[in-house]
């Protein structure tokens, strides 16, 4: 679940999972193996995606193309090209909008959750989480 939502969030597989080893790292730095309060570890790792995205802009690297064809049977094919689809759309959303979205798909997290993660109401969240899945839908009919 959480991968799920550092995918949707990033785009990219192999920063997703260097911000995962990396949350995790820093969750049981400074939480330990006791606690388990999974809205700790969202929170982490959306500030590593924040703060990568900083470093970006402040680098002003360009974005590697991400698109790796691989041979493999038709469907699965066909599966990875509609992920691919759904991973770029949510590229196109705004950085928060794709970050809330992100919450609420990839997570078992509830609303009340991600608004505390996120530092906002829990009626906020639940607008946004509905207007970016019906802009996301909108971007992905245009884009067919």
């Amino acid at each position: 679940m959480f991968f799920a939502y550092l995918m949707r969030s990033t785009g990219d597989y192999y920063l997703a999972s260097d911000i995962m080893q990396e949350s995790f790292t820093r969750y049981l730095e400074r939480y330990g193996q006791d606690s388990q309060i999974a809205a700790l570890l969202y929170t982490i790792g959306r500030n590593l995606i924040y703060d990568n995205a900083r470093k970006q802009k402040r680098n002003a690297q360009l974005q590697s193309d991400r698109n790796n064809p691989v041979d493999d049977h038709e469907h699965y094919l066909m599966v990875r090209e509609e992920y691919r689809q759904v991973l770029a759309a949510m590229q196109t959303l705004e950085a928060d909008e794709r970050d809330i979205l992100a919450l609420a798909v990839s997570s078992q997290l509830s609303y009340r959750e991600i608004s505390t993660i996120a530092g906002i109401s829990e009626a906020n969240v639940k607008v946004k989480v509905h207007r970016s899945r019906a802009k996301l839908r909108q971007i992905i009919q245009a884009g067919e």
